[in-house]
């Protein structure tokens, strides 16, 4: 009988709280992003790359602090080939048990010529002079070559030589733009650890974009090309298009170990649990068709396939979604549950709240059974990540009455409560969420710009319960809020005092004596 192989181990590197917040418009909160860290931890991510510290003195908290607080994963943090960025950058880092200095350079001839202004040999030297600095403040360094699948190979090389050379202990050669196949990619890491001395000193690490929908694709074929490390993000969260996706990275590797001789050390059960935490944070909303977090990605509706499922589950699903934390059966809620069962639901559904929390909640779901017949598992989802949202901020809608019709102009009643007094102004709009919004101006005076209004029904049905996201922007600063009600316009005037708040709370943080409205 042939011997199963032994499999070797992909490091996960989860650049989440980084590239994952560089999206515009996807900015998290320090308790956020200690929320996020904690649950990547717990769940097995090797390497935390909590923030990039010189970028503001909110991403240098947010990195201290996680490196305080982790307890398995390396914490990680970016800095630009500059010493004040590495130097920083050890500041956040040197609480962790285990701290890493992720440094990178451009290396393509486009970007040198266009955006750095350097030669080939400059940019060595700026190689070896900064991965010497990062390496004299700790022992593991990881050095990137920005756009490396756009640089000539040869030079490429010298590039890789020179960072192992001076103490790199992780060599990361992304795919910046989404521009390379997997054939490609895979040929670029078998030449470079081919020709480059000691390439068997550092680890080779992949990230990829998915500029052209190839981002995890070409993740795993840096991996059959050598490379042992992973960049990716929850929801594949990032700059432009995104980045590899750790979900399905994790889930491609445990589904076809028959041809991906690889293991990781992440406990699958914890996906959609991040996954739900990551797209409450950014307000970016995971696609129903996602693979294995989507709402749909363990859902059948063809009577082929629920005929087949009936029969044998494996003939249309090649995971159970209980190894990814779905559940296969959902406890229908409604009017006369009560308090311990919807505990349980919650539970279930990956919340787990305080008492007085708990209480507010439960109260909100009494009255959304009697407005609705069916209750499903995303309208409580809904309902508790409202009351997450508006938990804490200093402004919140009390109540709204709004007049509409075809007779016109609209008008809106808003009774707001604002540092603790209770505020009602009335406006006219050009319908009634714009009645609405300029009502929440006359009571809180602002100059932000809607830049975006997004409405989805959270389940079917006419009494479906309205999801809604406002982005914000402000002085160059972006907030998202969300807010979740069966009145669209309830719905809608939470969701824009949300991110209101959100601008807030980050313009006070820049400008302490700034006002507390945006």
């Amino acid at each position: 009988m042939t011997a199963t192989p032994e499999k070797d181990q992909v490091r996960i590197f989860d650049t989440t709280l980084r590239d994952g917040e560089q999206s515009p418009g996807a900015s998290m909160t320090l308790e956020e992003k200690l929320q996020i860290a904690e649950i990547l931890d717990d769940m097995g991510v090797d390497i935390i790359e909590a923030g990039f510290p010189i970028a503001s003195n909110g991403d240098f908290e947010a990195v201290s602090e996680i490196a305080k607080r982790s307890k398995n994963s390396v914490i990680a943090g970016l800095a630009r080939a500059i010493h004040t960025d590495i130097d920083r950058c050890g500041d956040a880092v040197k609480h962790a048990e285990k701290g890493r200095i992720h440094t990178f350079v451009s290396t393509s001839p486009i970007h040198l010529q266009f955006q750095m202004n350097k030669t080939e040999d400059q940019v060595l030297d700026i190689i070896t002079d900064t991965v010497t600095r990062s390496r004299n403040l700790i022992d593991d360094v990881e050095w990137s070559a920005m756009d490396a699948t756009r640089t000539p190979i040869d030079y490429l090389c010298r590039c890789v030589e020179a960072a192992i050379k001076c103490g790199a202990t992780t060599i990361n050669l992304p795919d910046t733009v989404g521009y390379a196949t997997p054939d490609e990619y895979k040929e670029m890491f078998v030449q470079i650890r081919e020709r480059v001395p000691n390439s068997d000193k550092a680890i080779f690490s992949v990230h990829c974009h998915d500029d052209l929908g190839l981002a995890v694709a070409n993740s795993l074929a840096g991996v059959a090309g050598g490379a042992r490390q992973i960049e990716c993000t929850i929801n594949g969260l990032g700059e432009r298009a995104g980045n590899a996706s750790l979900e399905e990275i994790v889930m491609a590797i445990r589904t076809r170990g028959d041809i991906l001789p690889y293991m990781t050390q992440i406990d699958p059960s914890f996906l959609v649990r991040a996954s739900k935490m990551v797209a409450g944070a950014s307000g970016f909303a995971v696609q129903y068709n996602k693979a294995i977090v989507g709402k749909n990605a363990f859902a059948h509706e063809s009577g082929i396939h629920q005929d087949g499922m009936l029969k044998n589950a494996e003939t249309y699903e090649i995971m159970r979604p209980e190894d990814v934390g779905v559940k296969a059966t959902s406890l229908v809620m409604g009017k006369h549950s009560g308090r311990h069962a919807f505990r349980d639901k919650l539970r279930e559904l990956g919340f787990e709240l305080g008492d007085n929390a708990l209480q507010d909640a439960f109260r909100r779901f009494k009255d959304l059974a009697d407005r609705k017949k069916h209750v499903y598992d995303e309208d409580i989802e809904a309902l508790v990540e409202d009351e997450i949202n508006v938990l804490g901020e200093g402004a919140k809608v009390i109540a709204l009455t709004v007049i509409a019709g075809t007779g016109g102009p609209q008008k809106a009643i808003l009774t707001m409560d604002v540092g603790g007094q209770h505020v009602t102004k009335e406006a006219t709009g050009d319908g009634p969420v714009d009645a609405t919004f300029n009502a929440i101006k006359a009571i809180v005076p602002h100059e932000a710009t809607l830049s975006l209004y997004q409405v989805h029904a959270v389940t079917e049905g006419t009494d479906a319960q309205a999801e809604v996201s406002v982005r914000l922007e402000a002085d160059g600063r972006i907030a998202t809020g969300k807010g979740a009600d069966t009145d669209t316009l309830v719905a809608s005037a939470r969701a824009y005092v949300s991110a209101m708040n959100k601008l807030a709370l980050r313009q006070q943080t820049s400008n302490p004596g700034a006002l507390a409205a945006v």
